[in-house]
């Protein structure tokens, strides 16, 4: 411990010597350890912490499997393929809860189920939308989570006779209520319904349902219908709940899957059965058609320490690229202070040897070393700490990148991420400042020991510190032509025709069927709002749908041909759809309102209501696709067989985009909103203004307010900040890879800068004696830029090719390039080369500047 003590104060005495290389030094590798840090952090927070609960190891998460053919009616939630090309599924009706938990189980101790639900939380006569959560009854108690304040949900709530019961988040809770205890015991009102506010859940649980999602209000899940309404998915058999367990002692996810897997399977027989039962139509009854036992899904488990995996998966691959890119630009500070390193070695070779000299090993001299290149990394390692904050916070504030919850996350720098810090920072340590010490007490003691050292060009020889600047310059390649592809892409993105005038469009949400809006009251609501709303100064034109443009939400259908729909019926007793057709629900001025220009027949209107013939306006894609670019007014579809000619084609519109800006315009119908009224339980009102859209937001929540004053606005945005969400990904790679290749391309510009610095001045003496022997300055500025374009063309060589093969795997993110875009190459190329030449043109000119005679003397 005492000779650590000596070699920590005598690392420090020397680093203090060279003030300028220690502040190079420790500034690079805070830029490196600091980036990675605050993006770790989120790394941590997204895709390694468990939930904070008891035992989360032991919480098993349930799916399921199946045929891509099977399709659970009301199925709610996201799915994804297996490598067997199976569907997996997350979400079960609540029946399939009910038979597993009422299953006698060697396995699992607790079954229990959660699924999300909208809320209209009014409190005082105040009223916000809230993200809300249904639980079964055992759901706290299941997790092992304690409340913060009163009480949490238990099976005598679970019941539809139980008084209604709510649970509110410590975060909501802070927020809405600012943090009053007295809230407990209090009543407040969900989708009209009045509920007690029973306990606080506690500080740090954040649900089980989606990454950052916290659910503002959890109810039991007897009571969902009461808040659902006629969009409850209770009884209707909705694929809507997530199941998850808790496992006995030594039992594995795989024995629970296999124990409940023939119990899931008879809750799927029995549910097609009763949903087939219930059938009034041909279509319904094929849909609910009795399964062949290959068809039947079977069950899946998963690990649910982490607690719904599915979210998780989304965010996995773009924040490990993130922390690959990072981990880069690290590689690249810790070549640049080796290099560094280096230069200092070669000037204290005299000082090794006399120490070699006099008796200490090379072993003693070498944890010397590393003892102050340690120092070097954890004085960065402190540094990076107070970056990492900032740059943290700077990954979260660029909008939804990682989805609508990302900005509900709170990355933490607490001890696992500070443990991360500290072992980054103890092993760049040894990896930049084991090759320098090694080298540095490699030393043969008779020339050290003699005064002509400093003629010793072995520092600007090295093919060690070549080989660094070289591997610098390659990797800041990579990073550049990476950072270029995306902008290409940001920039092709940007210049994408979206069919519509997004400029002077405000948008907001409402949803009226959460609090008892249906039928004919519904339809008077949404023409109030809209009388309404058009009064407003600056307001030119209103119109609403049930889903806005560049939302990424879609809503779809089957469609049929009359002839498809005569056609002798198939093997499971309907004809094949001709065809899958989007739809958007929506007023009758809304081509105009959007500014999608008509290209053939007529726009909607209000006579085409629930009494009139059933009508569409359709786009281009449509037309081309299903009738070969032939006009399609006057032709009819129909989204039922048993009415083959239900639907006439009255208009043709130009294509717009609907779901993303990067997605290609699918075929798409507009239908009339008072033919599709049980659709509209909700909808997105835009508003063309104009002038600035943001301006007339308080005049439009004042006039909603006046209408109904149970309304809140929901989701109030600009068209252009919808359509630059859709670009948020994007946008995120762009911007990081940018900054991270300019600065990896600083450092190797240092990096080269540097040894090309420590060359001359080491080669003094032989840049005299060819100037004393006829060379001019001409000849030695070639020599030295020789020198240093040499090593950065062939990094510039070295990146270019793994660039081409790496950026390979990024093809399937990239819109209208190449991921071996000639011209993003060849810019980079260029770019790089250029600083080189401006890094190495500084210590060339300097080398002209030497006197012949005073470099004589210089030994």
């Amino acid at each position: 411990m005492r000779s650590l003590w000596q070699d920590l104060r005598y690392g420090a005495r020397t680093l203090a010597r060279t003030p300028g290389v220690t502040a190079v030094a420790v500034l690079s590798l805070a830029l490196g350890i600091g980036a990675n840090t605050a993006l770790f952090s989120v790394v941590d927070a997204v895709l390694l912490k468990k939930l904070p609960v008891k035992e989360p190891e032991r919480l098993v998460l349930f799916k399921s499997l199946s045929s891509q053919s099977f399709s659970p009616g009301g199925y709610s939630g996201n799915s994804d393929l297996d490598a067997a090309g199976r569907t997996v599924r997350s979400s079960f009706p609540y029946q399939t809860y009910e038979r597993m938990r009422g299953q006698s189980s060697s396995t699992v101790s607790d079954v229990f189920a959660f699924g999300s639900v909208t809320l209209n939380v009014n409190v005082g006569g105040e009223a916000e939308f809230a993200s809300g959560q249904a639980a079964s009854g055992n759901y706290y108690a299941a997790l092992g989570v304690r409340p913060y304040a009163g009480r949490l949900l238990t099976d005598e709530d679970d019941r539809p006779s139980a008084a209604p019961v709510a649970v509110l988040s410590h975060r909501y809770w802070q927020k809405r209520f600012g943090s009053d205890a007295g809230v407990v015991g209090r009543q407040i009102n969900l989708n009209g319904v009045p509920f007690t506010v029973v306990g606080v859940s506690p500080p740090g649980f954040n649900g089980t349902m989606q990454i950052g999602a916290s659910p503002d209000v959890t109810i039991p899940v007897a009571w969902e219908p009461q808040v659902g309404g006629e969009r409850s998915r209770l009884a209707a058999g909705s694929w809507w709940l997530r199941v998850m367990g808790r496992l006995k002692d030594d039992a594995t996810p795989e024995q629970a899957r296999d124990e409940m897997a023939a119990v899931f399977r008879q809750s799927v027989v029995e549910h097609r059965a009763a949903k087939l039962a219930q059938a009034t139509t041909d279509a319904q009854r094929a849909s609910f058609r009795p399964l062949a036992p290959e068809e039947i899904p079977s069950l899946d488990s998963d690990s649910g320490a982490q607690g719904e995996m599915e979210t998780r998966e989304n965010y996995q691959k773009p924040l490990y690229i993130l922390l690959g890119v990072v981990g880069v630009v690290l590689l690249i500070a810790c070549a640049n202070v080796a290099n560094l390193l280096l230069a200092r070695a070669a000037s204290r070779q005299r000082e090794i040897a006399v120490r070699l000299a006099l008796g200490a090993r090379r072993r003693r001299l070498i944890r010397q070393l590393l003892t102050e290149s340690v120092l070097l990394s954890a004085a960065g390692g402190a540094l990076g700490v107070l970056l990492a904050f900032w740059i943290k916070d700077g990954l979260l504030s660029v909008g939804v990148w990682g989805g609508r919850f990302m900005g509900a996350l709170e990355p933490q720098l607490d001890l696992r991420v500070l443990a991360f810090t500290a072992g980054l920072s103890i092993l760049t340590g040894i990896l930049f400042g084991l090759a320098p010490a090694w080298r540095a007490t490699k030393v043969d003691l008779t020339p050290a020991l003699k005064d002509n050292s400093k003629s010793s060009s072995a520092f600007g020889r090295s093919w060690l510190s070549k080989s660094l600047v070289v591997a610098q310059v390659a990797l800041s390649m990579l990073l550049l032509v990476g950072a270029g592809l995306f902008l290409r892409t940001l920039v092709n993105l940007k210049r994408v025709e979206m069919g519509f005038n997004a400029q002077n469009l405000l948008l907001f949400n409402v949803e009226p069927g959460l609090i008892g809006y249906k039928d004919e009251k519904l339809a008077a609501l949404y023409r109030d709002l809209s009388a309404r709303l058009e009064s407003l100064p600056g307001v030119r034109s209103v119109t609403f749908s049930r889903t806005t443009l560049l939302s990424h939400s879609s809503s779809s259908r089957d469609f049929f041909l009359p002839e498809a729909a005569k056609a002798p019926p198939g093997p499971d007793g309907t004809p094949a759809a001709t065809g899958e057709v989007y739809i958007h629900q929506v007023r009758e001025n809304f081509l105009e309102a959007m500014e999608i220009p008509l290209l053939a027949g007529r726009t909607l209107s209000e006579r085409d209501d629930a009494r009139a013939p059933k009508v569409a306006v359709v786009n281009q894609t449509f037309a081309r696709k299903f009738f070969g670019g032939e006009n399609p007014v006057g032709r009819r579809i129909t989204f039922n067989p048993q009415k083959p000619d239900e639907v006439e084609i009255v208009g043709l519109a130009r294509d717009a985009k609907y779901t993303t800006v990067r997605a290609e315009t699918p075929p798409t119908a507009y239908l009339p909103w008072q033919q599709e009224l049980r659709s509209l339980s909700g909808a997105v009102f835009e508003l063309r203004t104009a002038g600035d859209p943001a301006a007339s937001i308080a005049a439009a929540r004042r006039a909603v307010q006046e209408v109904d004053a149970r309304f809140p606005l929901n989701s109030v945005k600009t068209q252009v900040e919808q359509a630059e969400e859709s670009l948020a990904m994007e946008r995120l790679f762009a911007k990081l890879l940018s900054l991270f290749g300019l600065l990896a391309q600083v450092l190797a510009g240092i990096g080269l800068y540097g040894v090309l610095a420590w060359s001359v001045a080491r080669r003094t003496h032989e840049i005299g004696i060819r100037m004393a022997l006829g060379a001019d300055r001409g000849d030695v500025l070639r020599m030295v830029l020789r020198q240093g374009m040499t090593l950065a063309l062939v990094g510039v060589a070295l990146g270019l090719a793994g660039a081409f093969a790496l950026t390979r795997l990024a093809e399937g993110v990239l819109y209208g390039v190449s991921p071996t875009d000639p011209l993003t190459f060849a810019g980079v190329a260029l770019l790089l080369t250029t600083v080189a030449l401006l890094s190495a043109y500084v210590p060339a000119r300097r080398a002209t500047k030497v006197e012949p005679m005073e470099a004589l003397r210089y030994e």
